[in-house]
């Protein structure tokens, strides 16, 4: 009896060392980011959408109330992959559209690079790229990662996988026949990739950038008919809560994939919008003032959260000014990674790990300058905001890389955190503070670059997309 109990106690201790070491170890990482996502469109927010595989995220994990994106697409793609504010590399004035011959910096090092160099010998993205697709030198392949499925432009049709008259859709650097609804081909995807990588003896990253629920608006009869109410024709808003339905039940694909692979408590799960939901519909970011394509909160503050099981206790809400820019610091740290290593000719990181804060260690984290840049249709209308711990000062007008404010610029001061929902403008209340913000945005605007990338409409005239949007490999 004592040598059966002396084995079982030696088989327990075994199996508390191996969990243990699990936990220690470095985690799965899962990015989910969803397009377009207003701050109403989550069921944990308010009641006009169903997100509940989204509601069990941030039920499990840590709600990030205060997480700031770019105002759209490709620039918050990128500064998620770099820890850099994409200003810094010519990427925050516009997205890249389909005729733009315009990529990621090749001399950014992205997370799927810095992950590879760390063991992470799995990493995929499954999904909606936006970073370049002109040259293979910016295809998902080229920069870090090593399996891809998906779509190199925004806005194709969800049906027939189609931008511009060309199909666009991609495993690895080849197009793929593949037939179906791309939330269903991004989410299935996925989670064949967590399950075969869950296999291998070494971490894997799986970034998920779905496309949904951005326009255009389509869904499936199936998921159209449970808002539609019986009525014979949907509108779009019954068409987007039937998208935003689809995504969240992807989501829940995802995060059964990695139950399965009984890998769940050592797997970091990210989710958050690429932007602001689009301004068409009033209950997309309500309560929140404003939408895509601006910076004011309801464009650039989104639904977020984060969920680490083994390291980091979930069922909590942080309500520290955080964003994109710190995913790629806080992944790292994370797995044991420095940040600022590989950087070319010592970049800097404008992002920051938040793993101290997560962790309960730094209760103290300091409240930063947050900054935020949309000038897609040109020099004369852009927008710009800083976000202090005190204040957020938004100017619209021409680029005031040269100039002081002028009547032809639109001026809001808010306090902060006390109008988060930015009822209140006090700029003619404070002149003192204005000029010294401005001054602030001045200094950041100047960052872009020379070659930064055009407005959004450049060099659309007399483009022509090219068969199956195959970028040509450099052999050919």
């Amino acid at each position: 009896m004592k040598i059966r109990l002396c084995a079982f106690a030696v088989l327990l201790l075994c199996g508390l060392f191996r969990e243990g070491f699990a936990d220690a170890g470095r985690p799965n990482v899962v990015v989910i980011l969803a397009d377009d996502l207003g701050w109403g469109a989550v069921s944990y927010h308010a009641d006009w959408a169903e997100t509940p595989n989204i509601d069990r995220l941030v039920l499990e994990g840590i709600e990030l109330d205060r997480f700031y994106v770019a105002p759209m697409c490709s620039p918050t793609r990128a500064g998620l992959l770099t820890g850099r504010y994409p200003i810094r590399f010519g990427l925050a004035r516009a997205v890249i559209p389909p005729q733009r011959n315009y990529g990621l910096d090749v001399e950014e090092r992205t997370l799927a690079d810095s992950l590879g160099a760390a063991g992470y010998t799995q990493r995929g993205i499954f999904g909606k790229w936006h970073l370049g697709h002109h040259d293979v030198k910016w295809h998902p392949l080229s920069r870090g990662f090593t399996h891809f499925e998906g779509h190199y432009n925004g806005a194709i049709d969800y049906f027939s996988l189609v931008r511009d008259g060309e199909r666009d859709w991609h495993v690895g650097f080849e197009p793929s026949k593949v037939l179906g609804y791309s939330t269903d081909l991004i989410a299935t995807a996925a989670s064949e990739f967590i399950r075969t990588a869950a296999t291998d003896n070494a971490p894997y990253f799986c970034y998920v950038p779905f496309n949904a629920p951005h326009s255009p608006f389509q869904a499936k009869d199936v998921d159209i008919r449970r808002y539609s109410k019986g009525r014979k024709k949907a509108s779009d808003e019954v068409i987007l809560k039937a998208m935003i339905w689809s995504m969240d039940q992807g989501v829940g694909q995802i995060l059964k994939a990695i139950d399965d692979s009984g890998e769940a408590r050592n797997t970091q799960v990210w989710f958050l919008s690429d932007n602001g939901g689009v301004g068409k519909f009033k209950a997309n970011n309500h309560p929140l003032h404003g939408s895509k394509l601006t910076t004011f909160e309801g464009g650039v503050r989104v639904p977020a959260c984060v969920r680490w099981p083994a390291r980091w206790n979930g069922g909590r809400k942080l309500e520290h000014t955080m964003g994109y820019i710190d995913v790629f610091p806080t992944i790292l740290t994370s797995a044991g990674v420095n940040p600022a290593a590989g950087q070319v000719n010592g970049r800097e990181l404008d992002g920051t790990s938040l793993c101290g804060l997560f962790e309960g260690t730094e209760s103290d984290f300091p409240e930063r300058d947050w900054y935020s840049y949309h000038g897609q249709s040109g020099p004369d209308s852009e927008t710009i905001s800083i976000k202090t711990p005190q204040w957020k000062l938004v100017v619209m007008g021409p680029d005031i890389r040269t100039t002081e404010i002028t009547d032809r610029h639109e001026v809001h001061l808010y306090r902060m955190p006390d109008d988060l929902l930015e009822r209140h403008n006090l700029a003619g209340q404070n002149p003192d503070v204005v000029p010294r913000l401005y001054a602030k945005l001045q200094a950041y605007r100047s960052l872009q670059p020379e070659n930064a990338v055009p407005v959004y409409g450049a060099g659309r005239q007399d483009f022509t997309p090219w068969k199956d949007w195959r970028i040509p490999l450099r052999s050919e």
